[in-house]
């Protein structure tokens, strides 16, 4: 019978993943008993980047180069050799002729495996072909790479692989290295703006006693020289207000946010926020400021305002829509809240073959009801949607013109939640009773309902000024700049489960 699958002819045998470590371990061993060992290598001090000889080629044609980077090919081509060297900006090919590094160098970089780290000196040239490379003289192992690259080194897809691995993940694949870079931009044009509006920024606790700021279930963990429990902090927002009282008046922080709370594609355990906060403006202030700042960073990082997500496109350009929660439910659903009292509400809405669950049926909380199930998914353009009722609303101020709405707002992008804000609460006779309100529903079970914060209403109590804040999921805003459908796609080491 034939033998099924032969191996082609000149072609080596593949080895295993283990057989690769132990033939490279083989090779470092070599090394280290002839003298070399590439890990006692301390410095390499090179002269350019790959980026610099592409871009400027013309300037760059017959000079002298030192580069340094992780070697990605390697073509055995008799007397001259090709290989292919990537560094932190990009991609070039290396000529090696032995004639030029001579006899023994050439014999060494025969052995040297896909993956290696190196450092080389050449002359910049075009080959025949057309492609810019450089002619290698001189050419320094400087770190064994003891494991292959995955997949016959021409790329990892394996999601679960490539969040566990990051850093390999990096290696072979670039465009996820573009975006992290972007993701850097993005975050660093927010400070940019944030600085030429004259905001402050500033650093507030991780740790806290009481979790506040936000309906979210907070991560728990013991200080053994207190003594007591203390919580990750899942927003900023009440450290931040505290300075505004204190005469600040305009201070941003961007840090990491912890919620105990599910994964999926749009949720991580921990995650980045920038929150904001200006005295003597109100919740369309900071509308303003919101839609100046997204605007700024994607005619900064992307050059245009323009952007496709999942196959749509994204207008961020000036004039994001503006409409109230009673306007959006009244659109989508058909049921005018501004038409009905409370009474009236419960029965619309149960008439519409809407679930009530038991404790949420006021007014407010039926409106909230109704907006999530019929209104999100449909804000696919960047809308403001505004005036959301106080039952959901405790630490942003009632409008003076209807008590049972508040002057919040939340911004919507693709049917996702891009970031919330109010013309904040500084009363501090109604901050208490909206406190005492979310302990009567955190002691009927609710553990996402706030705590009694007494520091925060004695702060109050000397005199918090009109004040608008706003908070912006920033790794949300990057998937969206970066067309990345899950939020692990821009965090470089997301929450993985153990694999033990």
């Amino acid at each position: 019978m034939a033998e099924q699958n032969p191996q082609p002819k000149n072609q080596k045998p593949v080895r295993s993943e283990s057989e690769e470590y132990a033939v490279r371990s083989q090779k470092l061993e070599g090394l280290r008993e002839a003298g070399a060992d590439p890990f006692e290598q301390v410095r390499y001090d090179r002269t350019n980047y790959t980026t610099d000889i592409i871009e400027n080629y013309d300037e760059m044609e017959g000079k002298i180069v030192r580069l340094a980077g992780r070697m990605m090919s390697k073509r055995i081509m008799g007397k001259m050799s090709f290989s292919d060297m990537t560094d932190r900006y990009g991609r070039i090919q290396l000529v090696i002729r032995r004639d030029v590094l001579g006899v023994e160098e050439y014999k060494a970089y025969k052995k040297l495996d896909i993956g290696d780290i190196i450092g080389i000196e050449g002359e910049v040239f075009r080959t025949q072909k057309g492609e810019i490379s450089v002619r290698v003289s001189e050419l320094v192992l400087l770190s064994k790479s003891l494991r292959p690259l995955p997949e016959k080194w021409h790329g990892l897809t394996n999601t679960d692989i490539r969040y566990r691995q990051r850093y390999v993940d990096l290696i072979v694949n670039p465009e996820v290295r573009k975006t992290f870079e972007n993701r850097s931009k993005i975050v660093r044009e927010i400070r940019n703006f944030m600085d030429s509006r004259g905001f402050m920024e500033v650093e507030t606790p991780c740790l806290n006693t009481i979790p506040g700021g936000a309906a979210a279930r907070p991560f728990v963990t013991h200080h053994n020289a207190l003594d007591i429990d203390m919580y990750m902090r899942i927003a900023t927002e009440l450290h931040l207000k505290r300075l505004i009282v204190g005469g600040l008046e305009k201070v941003y922080e961007i840090g990491r946010i912890f919620r105990n709370e599910g994964m999926d594609t749009k949720h991580n355990p921990e995650f980045t926020t920038i929150e904001l906060y200006q005295a003597y403006t109100d919740y369309h202030g900071m509308m303003d400021i919101t839609e100046d700042m997204v605007i700024h960073c994607c005619e900064k990082v992307l050059g245009t305002t323009k952007v496709t997500y999942e196959g749509t496109e994204l207008d961020f350009s000036k004039g994001w829509r503006r409409m109230t929660m009673a306007e959006a439910v009244k659109e989508y659903s058909g049921l005018d809240f501004m038409a009905m009292d409370g009474e009236q509400a419960l029965e619309a809405v149960k008439a519409a073959g809407f679930e009530v669950e038991k404790g949420k049926e006021s007014w407010g909380d039926l409106m909230a009801m109704v907006y999530d199930e019929t209104v999100e998914a449909n804000l696919i353009q960047p809308t403001f949607i505004m005036d959301y009722p106080v039952e959901i609303s405790p630490l942003a101020k009632r409008k003076p013109s209807d008590p049972r709405l508040t002057e919040r707002f939340e911004c919507f992008v693709y049917g996702r939640e891009l970031c919330n804000a109010f013309s904040e609460l500084n009363d501090p006779v109604d901050q208490r009773q909206r406190f005492e309100r979310q302990v009567e529903l955190r002691n009927a079970g609710d553990d996402e309902a706030n705590m009694m914060d007494q520091d925060y209403l004695n702060a109050m109590e000397y005199g918090l000024p009109p004040t608008g804040g706003m908070g912006m999921g920033i790794d949300r805003l990057v998937m969206f700049l970066t067309n990345c459908s899950s939020v692990r796609d821009v965090l470089l080491f997301p929450t993985m489960k153990p694999l033990d």
